[in-house]
């Protein structure tokens, strides 16, 4: 389905367009013939799915391709552990998806709102240290190349998996996704707020010892909001939140209670330090057991802006106290907690966790405040601790700044260059991080 362009805007509303038309393709083939037919027009295009970027890496000038109808299990190998989901698949949608078989993702992000193809072009991630992010999970990708041509590659090619895994939408229109699964497993979740600088020393253990931990911190408060979780086997009898709980946690306090708080701290910045005190003693203080998708993801209803950066892991903590100086310093109110995380090193050349194991540290605004004055600050410090910018989410850097960051950024640009010499998948943001 083909009709003209009106307004898009991304989830956090940091970013807006309006393209010149819009297409809806359900098949491959039709997204083949969108390509074709924008090439032939010197028109750029580009693929959305849920909007959740922050950054403007998703926006579509001339043709927005909406791949929502383009969703689904395309097939699942249960022997080898394998299933390939069509691109627009909302990742919420996958653990239905792949119950029948027994299966599950390995890991999820805090998130599950994104298309999966979004979500591993953006290098999105969970936590655990032992575990890499969305694209470490890719088993094989196919795309539709500048040439309108359907492209698969997969394990056997080498080392362009790890180009294509995380390819930024710089590479193609990617269509199809298959994905290394693991046997369904239970996660037993442990959530509580406990002394800030107890979490701070020993960060580092605590996720050596479990399978997934992080924290939240409101800033002006002395507690951590931890959540640990262990991984269990299947058969493992689970205790889930009773449907009032989830209501509770999830809709009121994280949803309804935390929008007014920041709208109030909008109004009234004077407010926030209380109003934080009282979060942290609301939120968290429970314990859980349940599917892993069910405890992976959280609710998310009051609207953001973020900026996370990946840092080399020993500079995780020593980031963390330099970011938590700059707010006492400048005696910002800050109503959105800052997010701690770790995650595995893994291969994909553009992963913020390539080559190395990885601290995340994450910063919100809400989305009625200029984020620009705290997240420029907080971007100096980590910077300077070696940090690269999650593609997904707000940073002010460009290629220049970017490639020393990435051993094989040269490669992927070079592979970009012969995949896309006229920029047939460009935009202003992608020609800002990659170059021209």
């Amino acid at each position: 389905m083909t009709r003209p362009g009106g307004r898009w805007q991304n989830w956090g509303r940091t970013e807006q367009v309006r393209p010149r038309r819009v297409e809806r393709p359900s098949s491959v083939g039709a997204v083949q013939r969108a390509v074709q037919s924008a090439a032939r027009r010197g028109l750029r295009v580009k693929a959305v799915g849920a909007g959740h970027s922050f950054s403007a890496i998703a926006v579509a000038p001339d043709v927005l391709l909406d791949l929502d109808d383009l969703a689904g299990l395309v097939s699942v190998d249960p022997e080898r552990g394998l299933a390939t989901f069509a691109a627009g698949t909302r990742l919420h949608r996958v653990p239905a998806l792949l119950a029948p078989y027994g299966l599950a993702m390995e890991n999820l992000g805090d998130i599950d709102r994104q298309s999966i193809a979004g979500a591993i072009s953006t290098g999105t991630h969970g936590t655990g240290i032992r575990f890499g992010g969305l694209g470490s999970q890719v088993a094989s990708l196919a795309l539709i190349t500048a040439d309108g041509e359907r492209m698969t590659v997969g394990e056997g090619d080498g080392d362009l998996l790890d180009a294509v895994a995380v390819s930024l939408g710089a590479l193609g229109i990617i269509v199809e996704v298959t994905l290394r699964c693991v046997p369904a497993f239970v996660l037993a979740a442990r959530e509580s707020p406990e002394p800030l600088h107890e979490v701070s020393e020993d960060l580092l253990a605590r996720s050596a010892a479990s399978d997934h931990f992080e924290f939240y911190w409101f800033p002006g408060t002395d507690l951590a909001l931890t959540k640990t979780q262990q991984r269990r086997s299947a058969d493992t009898p689970t205790r889930p939140l009773s449907p009032g709980a989830r209501v509770w946690e999830d809709v009121v306090v994280g949803g309804v209670l935390h929008r007014i708080a920041c709208a109030t701290g909008a109004l009234v910045p004077a407010s926030v330090p209380v109003l934080n005190r009282v979060s942290t003693r609301v939120w968290g203080g429970r314990e859980f057991s349940d599917a892993s998708a069910a405890v992976f993801a959280t609710r998310r209803s009051v609207r953001f802006a973020e900026m996370e950066y990946a840092l080399p892991l020993h500079r995780l903590m020593p980031a963390f106290a330099a970011v938590r100086e700059e707010i006492r310093r400048r005696g910002w109110r800050i109503s959105f907690p800052i997010e701690v995380r770790t995650a595995a090193a893994d291969a994909a050349w553009m992963s913020t966790s390539h080559g190395r194991e990885t601290g995340y540290l994450a910063v919100h605004r809400y989305w009625r405040e200029d984020p620009v004055p705290y997240f420029a600050a907080v971007e100096e410090i980590l910077l300077a601790e070696g940090g690269r910018p999650h593609w997904g989410k707000m940073h002010s850097l460009d290629a220049a700044g970017l490639a020393p960051r990435y051993p094989r950024f040269a490669d992927f640009v070079a592979v970009r260059d012969r995949w896309d010499p006229r920029r047939t998948f460009s935009n202003p943001h992608l020609e800002r991080i990659l170059g021209g």
